[in-house]
């Protein structure tokens, strides 16, 4: 295959509008290197030089290039071996990491390896902060308001015996885990059980905080799907943001979060509940109708990880490896919001 051949093929890519392109050119992947670096060499994934005794063997893979893997793999929600085949098979994603079609591709062991170095070095978050400190140099700061919201994202379901649920549930582990290693690694001891609309869920959860401006999320915790929403939201609220208003569900309102807000110097937006006994005024009723049109944009950003990233689910064990999937996700929502909303600024009225 001749170059102008690839290059037409590229082109209609574009003419589809491809949005890997955007993303890979307007993201700064440069200024994740030096963080990538450090924590891939303390894990022994990479060498500082000095101890390579020769150039033979295989040479260690670029910390920037498996770290856009990585983001490509939350953006289709990938396992790691559908990440290594869509690589190899997609013109589009060699384009995004940079690599041609005579280039090697990170396999999947490769893939798990260095996010497990994520998750030991427990930088996910410092990755996002970063990301986020680009966002505001480039004129996107937390502007009109924050929304908090908590979404459920399942993990595979633990078929464990009574018995064994509530010794977990003790922080200890059964006594028939200890004797057997592979069995004992199978089993997810952070993931629990909740109830919603009725329904029962297993998992954990995405608690994040949007800017009512620009629908960028600017702060996430993730935890078991047990936890309350209210109980994350100390964690959420960004103190930078603008605008002193405060959106959430009715999930969130307290008397005690009232006053935590007002402390603050923050305006509480949060829908009011009704009491037992005690049914919503009409106009009550009338306010939260209101502030639904506002905190209903928190659901979008949902909607476009479920619907547009297939987000739904994670495919590991245990809440380490959960918060670094959750949390490169949301990251993989910034980037992508990011070149949205470039592409909205470049558009004509």
């Amino acid at each position: 295959m001749g170059f102008f051949d690839l290059s037409r093929r590229y082109e209609g890519l574009d003419r589809k509008r491809d949005p890997l392109p955007l993303i890979a050119n307007l993201v700064p992947w440069e200024t994740f290197r030096p963080k990538l670096n450090a924590v891939f060499l303390q894990a022994g994934l990479r060498t500082d030089g000095k101890d390579r005794k020769s150039a033979a063997g295989r040479k260690p893979w670029d910390e920037v290039v498996v770290f856009k893997a990585l983001v490509l793999q939350s953006l289709y929600n990938l396992s790691d071996e559908q990440t290594e085949y869509q690589i190899r098979d997609r013109l589009s994603f060699m384009r995004f990491l940079g690599l041609g079609v005579e280039d090697g591709v990170p396999d999947a062991t490769t893939l798990w390896l260095y996010r497990e170095a994520l998750v030991k070095a427990g930088v996910m978050q410092t990755l996002f902060g970063m990301f986020d400190a680009f966002l505001r140099e480039q004129g996107y700061k937390a502007m009109g308001g924050q929304i908090v919201d908590a979404s459920i994202v399942g993990a595979p379901k633990q078929r464990n015996s009574r018995e064994e649920n509530e010794t977990i549930k003790s922080g200890a582990e059964p006594e028939d885990w200890q004797k057997k290693p592979a069995k004992r690694r199978q089993k997810d001891k952070d993931a629990r059980w909740t109830q919603k609309n009725g329904l029962s869920f297993y998992g954990y959860k995405n608690h994040i905080a949007i800017d009512r401006r620009y629908k960028i999320v600017r702060r996430y915790s993730v935890t078991s799907a047990e936890r309350h929403d209210s109980q994350e939201i100390d964690n959420l609220i960004d103190a930078s943001n603008t605008c002193a208003d405060i959106w959430g569900d009715s999930a969130y309102r307290s008397a005690e979060i009232e006053r935590k807000l007002a402390e603050r110097g923050l305006r509480s937006r949060i829908h009011r509940r009704a009491a037992r006994g005690h049914k919503l005024t009409k106009r009550e009723q009338a306010g939260n109708i209101t502030r639904s049109r506002t905190r209903a944009r928190v659901e979008h950003v949902f909607g476009h990880n479920v619907t547009a990233m297939g987000a739904k689910v994670v495919r590991t064990i245990g809440l380490a490896r959960a918060t670094v999937k959750v949390g490169m996700m949301n990251l993989a929502y910034n980037m992508s919001r990011f070149a949205t909303l470039h592409r909205m600024a470049a558009s004509p009225p």
